[in-house]
């Protein structure tokens, strides 16, 4: 049986350690997902688009994640990576005060928003730490107002 680790840095070692001596497999492509409730990732599994390598990224390095249908991208200041996480998922192994969901589609890194620019309709455009744009949608307005204190 194969399982993937969410857990925080500090208990990684021992849950893998204590996983493998009941002969549970440890690898970052296996469908099943074990999450440590009440701690957060401090890194994602992802893939290199380009080269296919695995990596796991550190919750730091984003500035935003964003999904299209089935592929979700994670977005840094240096490149683009892809997970097979469900953006459900990310959020809800993402530290709160650190990341917010602003769409259907998009989680951003709070530290990471450089510019806040109100639209029409109830809506903000905010740049990004890597220049990019993403809309805040309606529906996320009063959620995201409220993390920023407008």
């Amino acid at each position: 049986m194969k399982i993937r680790l969410l857990v925080s840095d500090e208990d990684y070692a021992a849950i893998k350690e204590a996983l493998e001596s009941r002969g549970i497999e440890i690898d970052d492509d296996a469908e099943l997902t074990l999450t440590q409730r009440g701690k957060y990732a401090s890194y994602i599994s992802a893939r290199d688009p380009k080269t296919g390598e695995r990596l796991h990224l550190a919750a730091g390095e984003i500035v935003y994640i964003e999904s299209f249908g089935h592929t979700v991208e994670i977005h840094t200041n240096d490149a683009v990576y892809e997970t097979t996480d469900r953006l459900y998922q990310l959020v809800s192994t993402l530290d709160p005060e650190k990341f917010l969901r602003v769409s259907n589609s998009v989680i951003i890194a709070r530290r990471r928003v450089r510019r806040i620019n109100p639209a029409l309709s109830m809506k903000f455009t905010l740049i990004m730490s890597d220049g990019s744009r993403v809309d805040v949608t309606r529906s996320y307005y009063n959620i995201f107002k409220d993390a920023f204190n407008i």
